[in-house]
Formats: C-alpha cells, sequence, structure tokens
C-alpha cells in the first residue's frame, strides 16, 4: 500500500493533523474515499465575523486556516439527540511557518453562548444551537476565525479503535465504567474499552483535564494506526467508521490540497490545554477562565493565523466580562512546551514517563473535586423547546 494512500485515510480520520509525502499511487482507494467524503459532508449555515469580508482562506493557495475537532456525545449510551460536544480541540495549520497547534478546551468553560443570549457552559452551546452556535462561541472565546470544522460522535471512536485492530496503551488508573473494566498497565484496548478510556474522569485525579489528555491520545493512535496498516480491505473498514460517524464541510478537493500544499504544517505540531479554575456557581460546577491565560492562549493561535496579537483581552469589553474571568496577573498564561514530529514518540502518552510536559494550568483544588455527583443543570434539551432544561439534568 502506497504512502500517499495512507495519507487520503490520515486525512479522513483526523482530517489533516498529520500527513506525509505524497505520491501518484491511489487508484484503489480514492474512489471510496471521495465518495465518503461526499457522504459525511454538511455545510454550516454561518459566515465567520473575524474573516474580512467574511471569505475563508483559500486552502488551494495554502493559507493558513482553523478547524474544529469536536467530539459529540450524540452516540454516548445510546444516545440519539443531538447531543453536547464534551472534547473540543481547535487545530490552526500553517504551512509557512512549518507548524500546526491543538489547543483542547475544556467542557466546563464558563462562556458566552453566541446566539443564545446566555453564559453557559462552553459544551452547551453546541446543544442550544449545532456545530454553527459551537463555532461561533468558540470564535468569540478565542477572538479568532474558525474556519472548518469536524465532529464525531462518541460511538464513532468505538468504530474507529476497532476497525485499525485496537490501540495500545499504558493506563495509570484501573477504573470500571458503565461495567467496563480496564486494568492498569500497559494493553490493547479495543473498541468498547478504548472509548471507557476515553471517556473515564470521574476516578481520574485530574478530572475532565486527565480525561482530554487521554482522548488526544486515544485520537492521535488512531491515526498512527490507521497509516500503518496495510491492504486496501483494512482501509474500507475504517472508511466505513468515518462514514458513520463524522461530519464535516471540507470538501474532497480541500483534503488533497491539504495532503499537497501543508506538508511542511506538520513538521511541528504542538499542544495545549485551555483550563481555569474550578467555581461553583448556582450549585452547578464551572471552569472560569483567567485572562492572561486566555490572551497568551489567542495570541499564540493569531500569529499561527497571521493575525495581529493583541496586548489586553479582547473580550473584556463585554458589559458581563468580568462575570466570566479572573484576574490571574500574578501568573503566566501557558507557554508552547510541546512539540513533536509525526513519527516520534506520542506526546499525548498518558504515561508521561518520555518527559514530555503540557502546557496545562490547574487550580490547585480542581485535583481533589469530585463532581461525579453533581446534577448539570445547565444542560438544555435540544428536542424541547428552546431553552427550556430536559428532564434528569
Amino acid at each position: 500500500m502506497s504512502r500517499w494512500k495512507k495519507i487520503v485515510i490520515g486525512l479522513l480520520v483526523l482530517l489533516n493533523l498529520v500527513v506525509g509525502g505524497i505520491t501518484y499511487y491511489a487508484v484503489q482507494v480514492t474512489a471510496d474515499a471521495s465518495k465518503m467524503v461526499d457522504n459525511i459532508r454538511q455545510t454550516v449555515k454561518r459566515t465567520s465575523l473575524k474573516r474580512e469580508g467574511g471569505e475563508k482562506p483559500n486552502i488551494d493557495n495554502a493559507e493558513p486556516f482553523s478547524i474544529l475537532l469536536a467530539g459529540v456525545d450524540t452516540g454516548d449510551l445510546g444516545r440519539s439527540d443531538q447531543g453536547r460536544s464534551d472534547s473540543m480541540m481547535v487545530v490552526t495549520i500553517n504551512p509557512k511557518q512549518k507548524k500546526s497547534t491543538i489547543v483542547s478546551l475544556d467542557r466546563d468553560i464558563l462562556a458566552k453562548i453566541v446566539g443564545y443570549g446566555s453564559n453557559d457552559k462552553l459544551n452547551h452551546a453546541y446543544a442550544f444551537g449545532g456545530v454553527e452556535m459551537s463555532m461561533d462561541t468558540i470564535e468569540t472565546l478565542l477572538d479568532i476565525p474558525l474556519d472548518h470544522y469536524v465532529s464525531i460522535n462518541m460511538r464513532g471512536l468505538k468504530d474507529l479503535i476497532d476497525a485499525v485492530g485496537g490501540i495500545e496503551v499504558n493506563n495509570k488508573i484501573d477504573f470500571t465504567l458503565d461495567g467496563i473494566h480496564v486494568k492498569k498497565g500497559k494493553q490493547t484496548l479495543d473498541g468498547e474499552k478504548g472509548l471507557a478510556y476515553a471517556r473515564m474522569r470521574y476516578e481520574d485525579p485530574e478530572g475532565d483535564v486527565g480525561r482530554q489528555k487521554r482522548q488526544r491520545e486515544v485520537v492521535t493512535k488512531i491515526l498512527r494506526k490507521a497509516m500503518s496498516i496495510n491492504g486496501v480491505g483494512n482501509y474500507r473498514k475504517i472508511l466505513k467508521a468515518v462514514e458513520k460517524n463524522m461530519k464535516t464541510d471540507l470538501t474532497w478537493e480541500d483534503m488533497m490540497d491539504v495532503g499537497t500544499n501543508y506538508l511542511s504544517a506538520f513538521d511541528t505540531i504542538k499542544q495545549k490545554q485551555l483550563v481555569g479554575k474550578s467555581q461553583m456557581i448556582d450549585e452547578v460546577y464551572y471552569q472560569i477562565l483567567g485572562t492572561n491565560e486566555l490572551l497568551g492562549i489567542q495570541n499564540t493561535l493569531k500569529k499561527q493565523l497571521g493575525q495581529t496579537t493583541a496586548e489586553t483581552l479582547p473580550n473584556l469589553e463585554d458589559d458581563d466580562a468580568y462575570s466570566l474571568f479572573y484576574d490571574d496577573s500574578d501568573g503566566k498564561a501557558s507557554e508552547d512546551t510541546s512539540q513533536f514530529a509525526p513519527g516520534y514518540d506520542d506526546p499525548s502518552n498518558y504515561d508521561n514517563s518520555n518527559g514530555y510536559e503540557e502546557s496545562t494550568s490547574v487550580d490547585d483544588d480542581y485535583s481533589q473535586y469530585d463532581d461525579s455527583a453533581q446534577t448539570d443543570q445547565g444542560y438544555a434539551d435540544p428536542n424541547a423547546q428552546y431553552g427550556q432544561p430536559a428532564a434528569g439534568y
């Protein structure tokens, strides 16, 4: 199987986070892949307010762009409603700088939900208004344009892990989630256990921060495994798993242009995590962001996109800004400390024994917080009347 074909699958599994070289030998795979992309494509009815004239970057000309990766819980525990985006990563890709950046967003961040008229948990934007409202909200929070999106439901991780033949992890915490036991230590996880590994948070001392680390680890290892598989039959299993569980506004031509024009952007991939301090508001748990921390993340992404950085946080111009953020001027914004090139040791490995240090700012009390009994009162049922809470939340 040629390397070009592996790149095609890599693009479809994690849509352009890590790609290698391209050759001309893709006849057996491209027809199936192109058809699959047509089936998963879903456009969004929105215009970025952060792009002049609302024009998206020209991928054909290798202009830097951003993409939202949203892991939604639609398929979680048999759910069939719209769900929430419980895993959110913003990726910026810049071939001229030979760099890409991944920023993970905590689902409990208190944010202004654009188009909804209130402040709420960041992941609720998806439940209230789908991917459009989620993109608008995250775009406003980070003060950067969001150009494209990819969403995958929780069931999709299970299918993808099985499609690549399982993933190897070094689990640090012996736990049981919904009757599925994952032992401590090095092991190969199938889809069912791999999904539990990506979802568990209550038994993790780091809570949702630890879960986000494991989710990035799982996604990275799925990608690496997919790009190491030989045989058209195996690739078609992966394509089938993607088709069942993923949506994106990228076209087949967009993906091929990325594979052609953006190879240098994956020489270095930096990972950052945006978290705040824990706070209970009206008996609901939130993450409150520090102004310096958020400004540092914003400027990192702006540099990647070739935009002008800011000296003060633009979000503070909103009337209710000081209810959303806290002054962390005694500290400093997170630094870019994690770098890797495709093919080297996985920096997202939960083991963390290889010296990898992730840029994460966590409140001192966060590791002690257990919200397993906390009612998630901020959730609104997308099937109920607009704004009404769902029963049981």
